[in-house]
C-alpha cells in the first residue's frame, strides 16, 4: 500500500485511540451512599485469630462520616467516607486501624489494618448503649 493509502487508516486508528483515552479517563460516578449512622459493635478476628470486639459510634454527613471508637486497649475519634455500599474508615489513635468493607442494611464487613497486619471484621448497627 502506498502512503496516499494509509493514510485514512492512520487518521481511524488515531481517532480510535484518542476515545478510548477520552473514555479511560472520565472519572468513575459517585454512588448515593449507605446510611451508617448510628451505633456499631464489631467482632474483629486478627492475623492469629483472636476475636475482640470494638464499638463504633458513626455520624454522616453525605459520604464523610465521623464519629467514635472504642477498643479493648485504645479509644478516640475516627474519621472516613461511604461510597455506595463501600465504606472506608480510620481511627484516631496511638496505633490507627484502618478499616475497608461493604455494608448490607444493619451490617458491614471486610477487612482492617493495624501496624502493617491484616485481620476480618464484621460488625452489627444496634441501639446505643
Amino acid at each position: 500500500m502506498t502512503r496516499r493509502h494509509m493514510r485514512p487508516l492512520y487518521s481511524m486508528l488515531l481517532l480510535f485511540v484518542a476515545a478510548t483515552l477520552a473514555f479511560a479517563q472520565e472519572p468513575l460516578p459517585n454512588q448515593q451512599p449507605v446510611d451508617v449512622s448510628g451505633h456499631w459493635i464489631i467482632s474483629a478476628k486478627n492475623w492469629n485469630g483472636e476475636l475482640n470486639t470494638k464499638t463504633i459510634d458513626l455520624q454522616q454527613n453525605g459520604n464523610e462520616i465521623t464519629g467514635h471508637f472504642k477498643g479493648p486497649d485504645q479509644s478516640g475519634g475516627l474519621q472516613g467516607s461511604v461510597n455506595g455500599h463501600h465504606i472506608v474508615f480510620r481511627n484516631k489513635t496511638r496505633h490507627p486501624l484502618t478499616f475497608r468493607g461493604q455494608v448490607e442494611g444493619d451490617t458491614m464487613q471486610g477487612n482492617y489494618h493495624v501496624m502493617g497486619k491484616e485481620g476480618e471484621f464484621h460488625a452489627e448497627r444496634t441501639a446505643a448503649e
